[in-house]
């Protein structure tokens, strides 16, 4: 398993996250299980959010209670979880109240004293960046969150935040996987009028922003068509695409869902993929792509095969 220090912490991170915001109906056994082949394969760092599981802090309260976490165990598990969105309304909430009840909702859930990394899930159209301020200047000297970042941010929304906040933003996670790649294809085919892909979005250029600021990218939904609308490996839709994926999975002697993963850790920008799984066996086929390394005529033969524009 690759890793690397988390720009702006002390935090040493693999490049392959486990994100657990379907276990809320899992068994004890199925939870540990699930989190013993992530860490056999290398993978110590666990997603959450307060909202996962249906119920508020659901998915955090089913880890802790699965793991039954001993001191020295949880000192060897990064754990990152997110606040801000309020399911039944008013839908985002990044007020300092709310940052906090959140963090410490977290915090007991979890059955821990500390929150590794605490991001801004989606952006608040509302935000107030002095109360965000506030809330990350009182969780970060009390100890209860160590490093902070954010979801689905554009360049701007993150440099308003940082106008205020005081502490890196270390992160930010967005959605990105071969068919799913805005936030790659829109600088490739820049400045092309005739071509769709060319059309900036969200600001245009976060890779870039985010490279030029030592913001790790997280990507989410590494294995979905779109926007939740079923994964490509093995899809009839995308035919080209996998016959691409076979022939260099059996070339590397690894499955499938490794060279999907490889496409996004292959990216010079020192990225995460967040695995939202709860199939040990796919778990530890993704985490083969860690530092599987893909050529750079590899890597664009999977990209074009995907449908995108490579002028």
């Amino acid at each position: 398993m690759k890793t690397f220090t988390l720009p702006g912490t002390d935090i040493l991170a693999p490049n392959v996250v486990l994100g657990l915001m379907r276990i809320a109906d899992k068994t004890d056994e199925e939870v540990r299980e699930l989190v013993r082949t992530a860490r056999d394969a290398g993978i110590d760092f666990v997603d959450h959010a307060d909202i996962y599981g249906g119920e508020l802090h659901a998915c955090e309260r089913r880890f802790a209670e699965a793991m039954a976490l001993t001191p020295s165990q949880r000192d060897e598990i990064t754990i990152q979880t997110k606040a801000g969105i309020v399911t039944e309304g008013p839908y985002f909430d990044f007020s300092y109240e709310h940052i906090v009840k959140s963090v410490e909702g977290s915090l007991a859930a979890l059955g821990t004293d500390r929150i590794d990394i605490l991001l801004l899930h989606r952006p608040d159209a509302l935000v107030e960046p002095e109360e965000v301020a506030r809330a990350f200047d009182e969780l970060a000297s009390s100890g209860k969150v160590r490093a902070f970042g954010v979801s689905n941010h554009t360049p701007r929304q993150i440099d308003l935040l940082r106008r205020y906040v005081r502490q890196p933003i270390v992160a930010n996670q967005l959605q990105l996987s071969i068919t799913h790649a805005p936030i790659v294809t829109q600088g490739v085919a820049a400045n092309m009028l005739a071509e769709q892909q060319s059309v900036t979005l969200d600001g245009g250029g976060i890779v870039d922003y985010c490279r030029l600021n030592d913001i790790t990218v997280q990507a989410w939904s590494p294995f979905q068509a779109g926007f939740f609308t079923g994964v490509f490996l093995g899809s009839p839709d995308y035919p080209e695409l996998n016959a691409v994926i076979d022939r260099l999975a059996a070339r590397y002697d690894v499955p499938a869902i490794a060279i999907a993963t490889a496409w996004i850790t292959r990216h010079p920008a020192q990225m995460q993929v967040v695995l939202g799984t709860t199939s040990p066996e796919r778990v530890a086929g993704a985490a083969q792509g860690s530092d599987l390394p893909l050529t750079r005529a590899e890597w664009y033969e999977l990209f074009r095969a995907a449908g995108h524009l490579v002028p």
